[in-house]
């Protein structure tokens, strides 16, 4: 079954072309992330599925039924908000039950609805408290929670993560993905982080300037990239780009190679100096100044002895080269 479908889906903001022919669908179950820069319209989106925002022209439909005229409150959406929206005189447990009971819900749906999405998140031990008394992640939780509580068709997460620390983000991107995979729900989660995008999503969906560049699995994304736009937004650290030809490699107008894939090799295709350099423990990041005056990022396995300053020559697989031609789409070798 179909959890959301899109057609044609434009919205302006007078004379600002937002959102352009966006098709779209979610099935029954799948996380889906909306993924692109700041201003690429991914928020604008997720507020029309919500029906916090009027498309100017299209269908939106919600399990089947078209919902363009349907206020928010009969969606059956359930939305997490990057600044949490808890009320701060209420206790967690009354913040988590408060969308039932205004929806007229009996009480002991309510209990019950609570204590399961509590225990699910491990909120047990919270339950009495007001948000003053929580960490970030905690009210994060109590956020999630809430609308896990109305039990919804469709949940929609507006960078939910981006008010926490590292760690926090991580651990909570665990319990996102965790709750996802105990709920079987569908779910639309937005975000500028691609490293989320890749680690959460069954689909993601890569917006630029208002249009859908790309829609697939975060690997069929990440080794498949429709042009160069998609190829260098997603992969940490970015994709190096090179406007020349290489040795090995037919001439072409651009030519991609991922961080990972370059090594030093005495015989290698490029030569240059190491500029930087990035001890992780478990990576070494090289930033290499070629002697065509380019910036290269080399990604080496382990810790790398290379000092700022060496003479290195670099090598890659050219099977493993991107090439794009002049409108920077993605082209085969023999196209290129």
């Amino acid at each position: 079954m179909t959890a959301l479908s899109l057609e044609n889906v434009n919205k302006s903001f007078g004379t600002v072309h937002v959102l352009k022919d966006i098709d779209l669908t979610v099935e029954e179950g799948e996380f889906v992330v909306f993924v692109g820069p700041s201003g690429c319209g991914k928020s604008t989106l997720l507020r029309v599925i919500a029906g916090l925002e009027d498309a100017t022209s299209g269908t939106v439909r919600i399990g089947g039924d078209v919902v363009n005229s349907v206020p928010p409150a009969k969606r059956g959406i359930a939305m997490v908000f990057q600044s949490y929206a808890l009320y701060p005189h209420l206790t967690v447990k009354d913040n988590m039950g408060l969308g039932l009971r205004q929806e007229g819900a009996d009480k002991s749906v309510v209990e019950a609805q609570v204590a399961k999405a509590s225990a699910m998140l491990d909120l047990d031990s919270y339950l009495t408290r007001r948000p003053a008394e929580l960490s970030g992640g905690q009210r994060q939780r109590v956020a999630i929670g809430r609308a896990i509580v109305r039990d919804p068709k469709l949940f929609l997460f507006d960078e939910p993560l981006s008010n926490l620390d590292a760690a926090l983000r991580m651990n909570t991107r665990v319990e996102i993905a965790n709750l996802h995979r105990t709920l079987s729900a569908s779910m639309i989660y937005v975000t500028h982080d691609q490293i989320e995008a890749m680690t959460l999503a069954d689909k993601i969906v890569v917006l630029r300037d208002g249009r859908v560049e790309q829609v697939g699995s975060p690997m069929e994304l990440y080794n498949n990239p429709a042009n160069r736009f998609v190829a260098s937004f997603l992969g940490s650290p970015a994709m190096n780009f090179l406007d020349r030809s290489v040795p090995g490699l037919a001439p072409g107008r651009t030519i991609g190679i991922r961080p990972e894939y370059l090594s030093l090799s005495e015989d290698g295709q490029i030569a240059g100096t190491v500029t930087h350099v990035e001890r992780l423990g478990g990576d070494t990041n090289l930033l290499v100044r070629t002697d065509q005056d380019e910036t290269l990022t080399v990604r080496l396995f382990g810790q790398d002895p290379t000092e700022v300053g060496a003479q290195v020559r670099l090598g890659f697989d050219p099977a493993r080269a991107f090439h794009f031609n002049a409108a920077q789409e993605r082209v085969t070798a023999d196209a290129a």
